[in-house]
């Protein structure tokens, strides 16, 4: 699967972000406080896309937020003309979904909203996606993308409250037409800066709620639903068949 970006750096602050890690920590390419800015690339935006084999999946190493919805919208405009299948991947702002929903009406066919609702608790998300939307505007992007025609999936990857994934996920599935994907948070200690006692409370709690009895509780209770896939870290758990490449699993 293709992957494409056009921005470097995000607003939204997820404190697990493979992303940011990459870009500020591994590379050292983004000072950490540089990260939050949201970067648009002019080289990539303007890029004629080839057709690529399979689908496409933008963006991976950003988000569609305000500040760069321009761009991203002609990045999904310039995949599209090329006849691409494109996975789009955000978590979701009303005004942005509004706005892509209008401009790629004619290209509905090719799109598939992947919306990332990681829990329902405002308290979670405000501590690990500081900057992103919160729940309710996320779902009525959800429900806006699905009132539009377009192909809808959600990824509650990662599942930052176990105990309620089930219901959230009951809750969305009339407005997804594709997918639900769960999986854990991964490599915590590598990519979250656990430097307070509030975030060492933080990931304790996390950790205990994607225990392997919880896991197991988790997909007991949806592995008869169609529409639910698993992700690697949960199929490892559920003794599942593990895809044969990495990513396979999307």
């Amino acid at each position: 699967m293709a992957e494409i970006n056009c921005c470097l750096g995000c607003p939204h602050g997820c404190r697990y972000c493979y992303a940011r890690h990459s870009a500020v920590v591994k590379k050292g390419t983004v000072d950490p406080e540089e990260w939050p800015v949201c970067r648009v690339i002019p080289a990539e935006v303007g890029k004629q896309q080839p057709l690529y084999p399979g689908q496409v999946m933008f963006p991976t190493a950003h988000d569609i937020v305000p500040e760069n919805l321009a761009a991203c919208l002609q990045v999904l405009k310039n995949l599209t003309a090329a006849g691409n299948r494109v996975l789009v991947v955000s978590k979701p702002h009303l005004d942005c979904v509004r706005v892509l929903c209008a401009e790629l009406q004619a290209a509905k066919d090719l799109i598939l909203f992947r919306f990332t609702i990681t829990a329902r608790d405002r308290t979670l998300l405000a501590l690990w996606e500081p900057g992103a939307p919160g729940y309710p505007e996320r779902k009525a992007c959800l429900e806006y993308a699905h009132a539009c025609g377009f192909a809808t999936s959600v990824s509650v990857e990662p599942m930052l409250d176990t105990a309620d994934v089930v219901a959230m996920v009951h809750e969305l599935l009339p407005f997804v037409t594709h997918s639900i994907w769960l999986g854990k948070m991964n490599r915590i200690y590598e990519r979250v800066a656990v430097d307070s006692e509030a975030m060492e409370a933080a990931v304790k709690r996390l950790e205990e709620g994607q225990s392997d009895r919880n896991i197991l509780r988790i997909y007991q209770e949806l592995k008869d639903i169609d529409r639910i896939r698993w992700k690697e870290s949960v199929k490892e758990v559920a003794g599942l068949e593990l895809p044969a490449e990495p990513g396979l699993d999307r």
